[in-house]
């Protein structure tokens, strides 16, 4: 084009920053956004302006992405969209629901695929207030809920654990495609409910839609969870037999994990050593567990052994590995897995929590600690919503925010 002396325009660019994202060539799209900026035609044209935003976030520039947007003179839906889309893209979804609150303060009314990542957001932070408002604007906006946002609904409440919820949306689904079904399966095994998940995995398949291979890692989840090992081997050599679908190493560590549950540990190990792929560390770390609960030292040691020479700085290896020693009443090795693991300098990795709270979404780190002060001041919070909310008479006369070590106890 450039050689028969033809200039790009406002048409021509967004098709080529849309291939420069997917294809996460960001070197292309800035070298395009260059050219588009020194070009001195239409300045941030809303459709270039947008396709900018999509190229940077899916290349993971969101700084570029941010900047190409506030400098925008005009947004439209699509603009919005594709800065909530690739916050959510990136992980970093407390942002995208900020955006999109911006966004309707704009008065700008969101689409199907703005409501979508919305929705994928909610699920990710556990946002179920947020999430509800979100299925209440589309039935109140009439917005047609299609495959693709009904999915991501169902994604929502199954990750809040709203199972009733998440059926009621998937029975009003005019269509449902191989996407919503594994939702459902997945979600329902996620939440304990192995028999649920197997039985919506029959549904699909007496409705004709072919199972994917994430399918089969939702329905085997179920099985491990449920303790279902007949049904978990079905399902893998059907897996392999009647769908000629090759088991991912995540296949296997389900397969793993289930017999290693059901204390088939000979059979686990077999397993693992005929796949046709390297075990990942995490496999090796489910049958380790195996071997905590039901109490094989012998192969629970080496395992441990392998693996905290396989990932030296992994604590949880090194956790299991001292349990392994701990069930046995091995107490000198397990103090000396634990000096190891403080001698390298090896702290456990804190588990983080989220909470809605008003429409609030906190975080919480399980190293963070509070002083005795500060407890006492919660605690009496704590104290005093309790009791208001059982009695009407004031409670202004109990304060335990003084109070000792022992009455401290007591009221913990």
């Amino acid at each position: 084009m450039r050689r028969n002396c033809l200039h790009p325009d406002m048409h021509t660019f967004p098709l080529l920053l849309k291939s420069s994202g997917s294809l996460c060539y960001a070197w292309i799209g800035k070298w395009l956004h260059g050219f588009y900026v020194e070009s001195g035609r239409v300045r941030w044209d809303v459709f270039v302006g947008s396709a900018l935003v999509d190229m940077y976030m899916k290349c993971g520039h969101s700084d570029d992405a941010r900047q190409v947007f506030d400098e925008m003179p005009t947004r439209n839906v699509v603009s919005w969209s594709c800065l909530v889309a690739g916050y959510v893209q990136l992980g970093r979804c407390k942002e995208a629901l900020l955006i999109f609150q911006d966004m309707l303060t704009d008065n700008l009314r969101p689409n199907s695929k703005t409501l979508t990542s919305v929705l994928t957001a909610c699920a990710q932070l556990g946002a179920l207030d947020q999430g509800k408002w979100v299925h209440a604007y589309i039935d109140r906006n009439l917005i047609e809920l299609n495959s693709i946002l009904g999915t991501a609904l169902i994604d929502m409440y199954v990750k809040c654990g709203c199972i009733n919820e998440a059926c009621f949306v998937f029975d009003k689904l005019p269509s449902k495609g191989l996407y919503t079904w594994t939702a459902m399966i997945n979600g329902l095994a996620m939440n304990g409910d192995a028999l649920g998940s197997l039985s919506f995995f029959s549904r699909m398949m007496c409705s004709g839609v072919q199972p994917n291979k994430v399918t089969f890692l939702g329905a085997l989840s179920a099985c491990s969870h449920g303790g279902l090992v007949e049904e978990g081997r079905k399902l893998f050599d059907e897996m392999r037999d009647k769908y000629h679908l090759d088991p991912d190493v995540d296949h296997y560590g389900c397969m793993v994990d289930l017999l290693g549950r059901a204390g088939y540990l000979e059979e686990a190990v077999k397993l693992i050593e005929e796949m046709p792929m390297e075990p990942s560390p995490s496999i090796w770390g489910a049958l380790l567990g195996a071997c905590v609960i039901h109490k094989n030292l012998e192969l629970g040691e080496y395992i441990g052994n392998q693996l905290v020479n396989l990932q030296p700085d992994h604590s949880g290896w090194y956790s299991l590995l001292a349990n392994v020693h701990l069930e046995h009443r091995k107490w000198d090795k397990a103090a000396s897995v634990r000096k190891s693991m403080k001698m390298k300098g090896i702290d456990k990795i804190p588990g983080v929590s989220w909470i809605e709270v008003n429409g609030l979404i906190r975080d919480f780190v399980t190293s963070e600690s509070l002083s005795d002060w500060e407890l006492c001041e919660m605690m009496d919070s704590v104290w005093r919503h309790i009791v208001s909310s059982i009695y009407d008479h004031k409670v202004d006369n109990f304060n335990i925010s003084g109070c000792g070590e022992g009455l401290k106890g007591v009221v913990l």
